[in-house]
């Protein structure tokens, strides 16, 4: 094509104008897996990712100039997901323990916790995971707390002379929860924002303890990613500093966690 200029520009294709040749590169996609039943942090509304970490990966993705993708995946796939590649990082209200920190490395972003949900039809309401003795409790599967439950189960429970906590994992959090409501088990445990959305929603169910497994929630990328893990950390950083995120934050009655808080949940203390 003699005498044609060739400008070259971020878009999708390419393009011929008045004599001139516009070649157009597709904006690259950062591919973020989550577990889209798990409202209010992570849901569809009109197959539309939605809730707390689609809008805070939507402003990532912006300060990255990428186009966010977001891959429904059940929960406790996410782990292998993100170490077969499926996609680029995990977004989906996942908890800081030591020993997802063996399989993934993290960028802690938010802090949450998990309280005890019962039927609000029963005079039952546990107070502290030692009330859970000689009960059966729901949890979405994978959990943060599970390994916690067993061992005060193991050390607290039996050693007393009580009967074990019968833990029983579900794909989801709503089957967890309504298998509370259906008489299947006794109580749950989730996190604080999806107990009361579980409990308006349903309007069966309540809760019935303060916070009782403190968490700190971060994004999982594969280790030795260390290119993307930069780029995210500082995307993140940048995030953490606007008015929007700070009023996101306000919205979901969480907060940013402090460097002691992101140390202690490494190692398993907080």
């Amino acid at each position: 094509m003699k005498g044609i200029k060739r400008i070259t520009i971020t878009i999708a294709s390419v393009l011929t104008v008045s004599g001139i040749a516009i070649t157009v590169h597709a904006a690259d996609t950062l591919r973020i897996g989550t577990d889209l039943t798990y409202p209010p942090y992570n849901y569809l509304v009109k197959h539309k990712a939605s809730g707390f970490d689609a809008e805070f990966m939507r402003m990532v993705a912006e300060q990255l100039n990428e186009e966010p993708k977001f891959m429904d995946t059940r929960f406790a796939n996410l782990i292998m997901g993100i170490n077969l590649n499926k996609f680029d990082v995990i977004a989906s209200t996942l908890y800081v323990t030591p020993a997802r920190a063996k399989q993934i490395s993290y960028i802690p972003y938010m802090k949450t916790g998990g309280v005890i949900l019962a039927p609000l039809s029963s005079t039952y309401e546990p107070k502290d995971v030692t009330d859970l003795c000689g009960k059966r409790v729901s949890s979405i599967q994978g959990a943060a707390w599970i390994q916690k439950l067993n061992q005060v189960s193991a050390n607290q429970c039996v050693k007393q002379g009580l009967e074990k906590i019968d833990v029983r994992e579900f794909p989801t959090s709503p089957e967890a929860s309504q298998a509370v409501i259906a008489g299947m088990v006794d109580a749950q445990i989730e996190d604080a924002a999806v107990a009361k959305e579980a409990a308006d929603k349903s309007g069966k169910l309540h809760i019935t303890s303060p916070i009782v497994y403190p968490v700190v929630v971060g994004l999982g990328l594969k280790k030795g990613n260390s290119k993307l893990e930069t780029k995210l950390k500082d995307a993140v950083a940048a995030v953490e500093k606007t008015d929007k995120f700070k009023a996101l934050l306000k919205q979901y009655s969480v907060s940013v966690p402090d460097a002691q808080e992101i140390d202690s949940a490494l190692k398993g203390t907080l």
